[in-house]
């Protein structure tokens, strides 16, 4: 069995995150995963304080294993979630979409255990200096918003700069990914993508059957000119926003009205020509809807057999 420091760290069996994707992450999923041996995260998104403590609530309904919850400091509820977080004793959160300086020594002293999901090396020096227990290294292969680096260079860099734990993410669906992680330097992994396809993720169909048809070159960056890059799948939506957002005549303020609220429409009306699905690039590799524990457990003994036959390359 595989085991590393972050299992210890976090209370967990295995070492992995579920990624806190908006609009997906809630309860149900979080719980599953967690129940399964991983850290199930609830997205905070935009949600305000109340409603994001329902869904704190709901989740420790449903599993009684640590579980975390996704700080996106964007969120002009950021805030009330900070707090929120605090009073409800989540006992770990990964951020997104900025710095969590304002917030670390409150979350800190309530014992909570912080980990942001990070881009760059300069960023991960940060959070380690600010307190983080460890980072998030995401590369741009991950669906959603995404940096300039992609994991294979990302990771090592990060893993050499700080001395906290490092998960890897970013186009890991399966155990070769886990495995490859570990060879990079990482102690864990954070998977998004994978767990869209999860049987208690709670999405459209539509978006899981778009997931499991997938092919190598079925996802599309969108955003870079704005600044803001996004990872989802090709669909007539994600197609236009980019024409759109090459054109001289469409200004930003219009641009962001034509993306509002296309996360939403696909995930829960599964608009098939208005909805932004996001994924990653592993979305290639991930082929049939399992329960969370199945994906874990199946992810998890492929990386062990892997990394206990790698023997064979080396004379």
């Amino acid at each position: 069995m595989i085991k590393t420091p972050i299992c210890d760290l976090l209370g967990i069996e295995y070492p992995i995150f579920q990624g806190g994707m908006a609009w997906v992450a809630d309860a149900s999923l979080a719980a599953a995963v967690s129940n399964a041996g991983g850290l199930g995260i609830i997205a905070g998104m935009n949600s305000n304080g109340e409603q994001l403590r329902a869904e704190i609530r709901t989740c420790r309904e449903l599993t009684s294993k640590p579980f975390g919850v996704n700080v996106m400091l964007m969120s002009p509820y950021a805030d009330e979630v900070a707090k929120v977080v605090v009073e409800e004793h989540v006992p770990v959160l990964t951020t997104g979409a900025g710095n969590p300086g304002k917030y670390m020594p409150e979350w800190l002293r309530a014992g909570i255990k912080v980990v942001p999901v990070v881009a760059s090396v300069s960023f991960a020096r940060l959070a380690e200096k600010r307190g983080a227990c460890a980072v998030v290294a995401e590369g741009a292969e991950s669906g959603g918003h995404i940096g300039k680096l992609h994991t294979m260079t990302l990771v090592p860099q990060i893993c050499d700069a700080v001395k906290i734990p490092v998960l890897a993410a970013g186009g890991i669906a399966d155990g070769r990914g886990i495995a490859a992680s570990f060879m990079l330097g990482a102690q864990g992994v954070q998977v998004g993508t994978r767990f869209l396809v999860a049987k208690e993720c709670t999405i459209s169909q539509i978006y899981k059957d778009k997931v499991v048809k997938a092919k190598d070159l079925d996802t599309i960056v969108t955003g870079e000119v704005l600044g803001d890059a996004v990872r989802s799948l090709k669909t007539p939506f994600s197609r236009e926003f980019q024409k759109k957002e090459r054109s001289t005549e469409i200004n930003k303020e219009e641009l962001e009205k034509f993306g509002a609220g296309a996360l939403r429409r696909a995930a829960r009306e599964g608009d098939d020509k208005n909805g932004c699905f996001l994924a990653g690039e592993s979305a290639g590799l991930v082929k049939k809807e399992q329960t969370a524990k199945e994906i874990i457990e199946e992810m998890f003994s492929e990386a062990e057999n892997l990394l206990g036959g790698a023997s064979k390359w080396v004379k």
